[in-house]
């Protein structure tokens, strides 16, 4: 019978761990990148459950409580920015440090969660508790949303554009137009419209600039004050339901705005290079 010795054995086992550990690829390490990227996901997993068991479950069970609902949605709402938050520095942490190979594949399976399950989960419960809404066409407005975030994020990891620009609307921005949408508490019919607009830019390919430098400044500074505006509303405060409907009118104007004020400049910037060729000619 061969016999171990207890303190051989704890050297050696010990000596093994650090080896697999020494060896284990960077690709399989999780930068501080995807800390952040990962905080994004769990933000879009609580505001799935925040729709659900303060807004949609109280509907079903007849225990409707308009507080507890305002203050769910808003809570829904504010985790879903705080994901772009979390979206937003996760990149800029990736410039800067070093990023594991793992970094894209979370930042997709993550902003799918925040920016496409979310809001057309929130879509579609909103079909369930408005009082004009229809439930089946709700239902389909929110399989829409979530399709287009889908191919949005698909056809942004296989297609490759110049610095600065996003080809369609950003799916944080789209899926935070889409919630201000549902909030602005619009005609049934206008709201629908106005989700498949959504969709259909996210799918686009309107151009957009990519949130750096002061754009980023001013983007951050933006959801700071929409988390003020929904605290506001949430707690009832004097004058919160208009600064709310003000917030997401503005939100949803930026939403139409960008893609004319893009649309026009390259219009220009066609105009400009015909110019220049037919001088050239000349």
């Amino acid at each position: 019978m061969t016999v171990i010795d207890p303190d051989t054995s704890a050297s050696w086992v010990t000596k093994a761990d650090d080896d697999e550990e020494d060896e284990m690829p960077l690709s399989t390490r999780l930068s501080i990148a995807d800390t952040l990227t990962l905080g994004n996901a769990t933000c879009g997993f609580l505001a799935v459950y925040f729709t659900t068991t303060g807004v949609l479950i109280p509907h079903l069970t007849g225990n409707e409580d308009g507080g507890m609902a305002r203050h769910s949605a808003a809570s829904a709402v504010i985790l879903m920015l705080l994901a772009s938050v979390f979206d937003l520095f996760d990149g800029l942490v990736a410039r800067k440090l070093r990023s594991s190979a793992m970094g894209a594949e979370l930042d997709n399976l993550s902003d799918l969660i925040s920016f496409g399950l979310a809001p057309a989960y929130f879509v579609a419960v909103w079909g369930m508790v408005a009082s004009d809404a229809h439930e089946r066409v709700s239902v389909v407005a929110a399989v829409v949303v979530l399709l287009a975030v889908v191919l949005r994020l698909a056809r942004f990891s296989c297609v490759t554009l110049r610095d600065g620009i996003f080809q369609g609307m950003p799916s944080p921005f789209g899926a935070l137009t889409v919630v201000s949408i549902v909030l602005l508490g619009l005609p049934f019919l206008p709201t629908l419209l106005a989700i498949f607009g959504v969709a259909w830019l996210m799918v686009s390919r309107v151009e957009y600039p990519k949130p750096q430098g002061r754009l980023a400044i001013a983007m951050l500074s933006w959801i700071v004050l929409s988390m003020g505006l929904l605290a506001a509303w949430a707690f009832d405060a004097p004058g919160g339901e208009l600064v709310l409907q003000t917030g997401c009118a503005l939100q949803v104007v930026l939403g139409a705005v960008i893609p004319l004020f893009a649309t026009a400049r390259r219009v220009n910037t066609f105009r400009d290079n015909r110019r220049e060729a037919r001088a050239a000619q000349s």
